[in-house]
This record gives structure tokens, C-alpha cells and sequence, in this order.
């Protein structure tokens, strides 16, 4: 059976099928699958790769088949610009040797300094000289990824995005059903820990969750409050699902900060792919309120915090909401192009889930997971307010939960 692929492979092979006319750069959460996208596609194509692992000093370089012609360079020195500037020589001997070109990829760029600087006078010496060589960056750390290409890159790289797994992509991978994929999430690195509860969460909170803060954002912007850092997540990742005003959460988290820098921090964990804090709707951009909705970007960072075991998660109907909310929320975070924007709206007791917009465009989306009262009164009303483009109902009653996680948010924008 042959190993499953994500839809980017296909979108990487072929434009390693093109010219090279940019840097292609892969980046978005830890344990996404970005490497083996790169090297699925790797094995896909007939020339010469070379694929740089910067987080291996002590390795020599991999040479990814089916080229027979490239040769494995010995790496045993620091991973710096000297370093990156002779495998980039490497590579353009390959380039140039090849009827077809070559491809360069930088694994974990991030961790040379000063990359982009490099990166930018080398890829700019290729184009002068019009060489076939393909270069594919990558890394585990979205902000430093993306502070790099957008300083020094900017205009010289076509971003390939990868979220978290989608339902549809777990089932197909690794059999998972609809309540499973809910409450273990979408993490393919722990899909075959699920057996082992215990051993799952620590793999979650331990090698996902505390890297993605420590390393990641913490050491790559300035946070003069890392604990109340780890705090919010926490308290953001427990109440996933709900609407919690900045108020109330500097009250729970007993930390003498401030609301914007609570809004900042929210900022951050959504960029690292963790937890977001979603606006209020209101016809008006100014007009919107300043208690948001938390949502965590992949539900098992929501669960294997919990304390609920996979069975009481499902016996208490309040949490199992919360869950299929949070659900539906990620998958609408994860697949929204650049141009879409999430909301929920509340006026007193009338509410709705969520809110995308795009430009004039509005879809009101409610999610019924039990007999919640009042839900199809919020969208009425909203209707009456706003004249959305869509009202959907997902759950009970509605668009099935199943095929709701199956398409991107943007397709609810067109014509029913």
C-alpha cells in the first residue's frame, strides 16, 4: 500500500516541474508533515536533489534518489553562511551537470543565522545567471520562517502553506473515525501513540506543545512575559470553544499584565499554530468588541490537557461540545485562504458560532452538537441583521459534522 500523501505534494512536484522563478518555502506548524512533503515529492521527480539537513551537524548531507549523478557532501563543520554558501556551490555543480536541474533543499533554515541575508545574494546570483536549480526551504518555527522570507526575501519566494491534518486526511492516513480524529486530533506524529493514552498526552504537551513556546516563540520574539505566555495557552486550550473577555482572563491568570498584551500573545500562539482569539463580528470593523473566542487550531491541544479520558470526554456533553466547536473552528482557521476572515457574533442571548467574511460576503455557520436551546434563534436573528450570503447549521439537523470537516471555508462563499 503506498504511503499516503497530502495535497502539497502534488502542488510541489509540479512546480519543480516549472522554471525556476522563486524560492518555494514551506512553513506552518510543528508536526505537520512538511519534510516528508518535501521528500514525497522528492522521490517524484527525475534530477538531482540535495537535501540539507541543518539541524543534523554531525550527518553527512542526504541525497535524495532516484539521482544517481549528485553526490553526498561530509558535513562535519558548523551549520553557518560558510556552510550554506558551499552546499549552495554543490548544488549549482549539480544545477549545472543536469539536463534538467537540480533541487536545493534547506531543512530547519532557520537555525543558520542570518539566513535570508545569504540566501537572498545567493538565489539573486542564480537568476542573474538564468541556472536550472530549484531551492525549498523549510523549518519548524513559522515566526522565524516567516520574519526571514518577509525582511530580506520579500517578492523572491512563493509560500506553500501547511496546516494541521484535516479529518478527511486522518481517516484516509490512518483509519481514524469521526470521534477519534475529534478527541486525539490532528497530529499524524501521534496517530499510533492513541493505544496509550498517557503516552499520547506526554508526546502532545511535552514534544509539541512545549518546543512550539520555548523555542519557537520565545526565543524568537521578545516576550517579557513568558509565564503568562504558557498560562494563556493553557487557560486558552482548557476554554476552547468559548467566549472569555480579556478581563476575565487576566483575572484568572492572576498576572498584573495588560489586555493588549494578552492580544499580542493571542497573535503569537496562532501564528505558531496553537490557539487563536477570534473578533467579534460587526458590520462595522471599528465597532467590534474586545472579548474573543478561543479556539485551539488542533483539538488535541485541547484534550490532552483536559484530564478527560477518551470515554469521559464523550459522556460529558458539555465537553464533547466544546470539542466539536473547537473542531469546527480549527478546520475553518486551517483551510481559509488570505483573503477570508473568522468571526463569531453575540448580542445578548443571541449568538452564532462563527462569522466568515470575505470583502462584503458574510456566512453565518451555527454548530449543533446536542439539544442546545436557542441556536437556530441566533442565526434568525443575525439573518434579520446582516443579510449573510449563507446560513449553515453543522451538526444535528444540519450540514453533517463529517462533511462539513471535509471542505475548505471558502467554498460555503459560493452559490448554494
Amino acid at each position: 500500500m503506498a504511503p499516503f500523501q497530502r495535497a502539497q505534494v502534488a502542488t510541489l512536484v509540479q512546480r519543480l516541474g516549472e522554471p525556476p522563478r522563486r524560492i518555494i518555502a514551506l512553513f506552518g506548524p510543528r508536526q505537520s508533515g512538511k519534510t516528508t512533503i518535501v521528500r514525497q515529492a522528492l522521490g517524484r521527480i527525475d534530477r538531482p536533489s540535495l537535501y540539507l539537513p541543518v539541524d543534523e551537524p554531525d550527518s553527512p548531507v542526504a541525497l535524495i534518489p532516484p539521482s544517481a549523478a549528485g553526490t553526498a557532501v561530509p558535513g562535519r563543520q558548523p551549520r553557518d553562511a560558510e556552510w550554506l554558501v558551499l552546499r549552495w556551490e554543490a548544488a549549482r555543480r549539480e544545477a549545472e551537470g543536469s539536463p534538467r536541474g537540480a533541487v536545493l533543499v534547506l531543512d530547519e533554515i532557520q537555525k543558520i543565522s542570518q539566513w535570508s541575508e545569504t540566501v537572498k545574494g545567493l538565489w539573486d546570483a542564480d537568476r542573474a545567471a538564468d541556472r536550472p536549480l530549484h531551492v525549498v526551504v523549510l523549518g519548524s518555527a513559522p515566526l522565524r520562517m516567516q520574519s526571514g522570507l518577509t525582511e530580506s526575501l520579500a517578492g523572491r519566494f512563493e509560500p506553500m502553506r501547511v496546516t494541521h491534518w484535516s479529518f478527511p486526511e486522518m481517516a484516509d492516513a490512518f483509519r481514524f473515525d469521526l470521534p477519534t480524529c475529534l478527541y486525539f486530533g490532528g497530529f499524524p506524529g501521534a496517530a499510533s501513540l492513541v493505544r496509550d493514552p498517557q503516552l499520547w498526552r506526554e508526546y502532545i504537551l511535552r514534544a509539541l506543545v512545549e518546543p512550539n513556546i520555548d523555542r519557537d516563540l520565545l526565543a524568537m520574539t521578545r516576550v517579557d512575559k513568558p509565564a503568562l505566555l504558557k498560562r494563556l495557552f493553557e487557560l486558552g486550550a482548557g476554554c476552547s470553544g468559548q467566549i472569555l473577555s480579556y478581563t476575565k482572563m487576566l483575572g484568572q491568570l492572576q498576572d498584573a499584565g495588560n489586555t493588549t498584551t494578552l492580544a499580542r500573545y493571542l497573535d503569537l500562539l496562532e501564528t505558531a499554530g496553537l490557539l487563536a482569539g477570534l473578533p467579534k463580528y460587526a458590520s462595522r470593523p471599528h465597532r467590534r468588541g474586545s472579548s474573543p473566542k478561543l479556539t485551539v487550531l488542533n483539538t488535541a491541544l485541547m484534550t490532552a490537557g483536559s484530564g478527560y479520558s477518551f470515554e469521559e470526554a464523550q459522556a460529558d456533553r458539555t465537553f464533547w461540545g466544546h470539542i466539536v466547536e473547537s473542531a469546527v473552528g480549527a478546520h475553518l482557521l486551517n483551510t481559509a485562504t488570505s483573503d477570508i476572515r473568522l468571526h463569531y457574533w453575540r448580542d445578548g442571548r443571541d449568538e452564532v458560532d462563527f462569522v466568515l467574511q470575505r470583502g462584503p460576503r458574510v456566512v453565518a455557520i451555527e454548530v449543533k452538537s446536542g439539544p442546545r436551546r436557542g441556536a437556530l434563534r441566533g442565526l434568525a436573528t443575525f439573518e434579520e441583521r446582516f443579510r449573510p450570503r449563507r446560513s449553515l447549521l453543522v451538526g444535528e439537523g444540519g450540514v453533517p459534522l463529517n462533511e462539513f470537516l471535509a471542505a475548505p471555508a471558502g467554498q460555503w462563499f459560493e452559490e448554494a
